[in-house]
């Protein structure tokens, strides 16, 4: 037996996939979001059009990331389904409604820049609370973002994630704050995902056992 089939059987009999196909989705969304923190630091304005299209990404990547975790709770998975429709058809169904009736004109780019921040953070933190928790630490670190572009002068939250990660003067180095900030968000969801391998591998296990 070939080397790739060996690993094939071994990824059908645990269900897992591979542990870095696991894990780019997440280094995605946090690389992503990297970037676009780099771009909109100086002008968040000219930035609202890429910040519209990741909200639709982070909400498929969370889609297909809480699968472990339902499986894990022995959750429904029609009703985690309609759990993450529910979610986050809600907030691309307020930007839809904002853009459509009227709501966005009051707002500077700048602001409604923001807001779009601000939801995609606080909807990735209500799935993850419901329905992947490892997808927790984005949606604080995406949350963290907003705030600062939000505040980018003497932001209170910036000096001090960059006193903590011994980053000195951060308030002139947002980008590497950032930075240093989503890897440590990525280990931490790191552990998260290799739990969760591990709780999905324990149960089948003890399923087979029982058979």
């Amino acid at each position: 037996m070939s080397a790739a089939a060996t690993e094939t059987k071994k990824r059908n009999d645990n269900g897992l996939t591979p542990l870095p196909m696991a894990l780019l989705p997440l280094l995605i969304l946090f690389a992503a979001t990297v970037v676009l923190f780099w771009l909109s630091k100086d002008n968040l304005a000219s930035t609202v059009k890429y910040w519209e299209i990741f909200l639709p990404v982070v909400a498929v990547v969370s889609l297909i990331s809480g699968w472990a975790q339902s499986y894990v709770s022995d959750s429904n998975r029609l009703w985690y389904l309609l759990r993450q429709i529910v979610t986050w058809g809600s907030v691309i169904g307020l930007l839809y409604i904002m853009n459509t009736q009227g709501l966005r004109a009051p707002l500077s780019d700048q602001q409604y820049g923001g807001l779009v921040i601000y939801l995609l953070a606080l909807g990735t933190l209500v799935a993850a609370i419901q329905m992947d928790i490892k997808m927790i630490f984005f949606g604080v670190f995406a949350l963290y973002c907003a705030y600062v572009l939000a505040v980018p002068a003497n932001n209170p939250t910036l000096a001090g994630v960059g006193n903590i990660l011994k980053v000195a003067d951060p308030q002139d180095k947002p980008v590497l704050v950032t930075s240093l900030l989503a890897l440590a968000g990525f280990a931490a969801s790191l552990i998260i995902v290799l739990m969760m391998r591990g709780a999905v591998i324990t149960k089948n296990a003890s399923k087979k056992r029982r058979k």
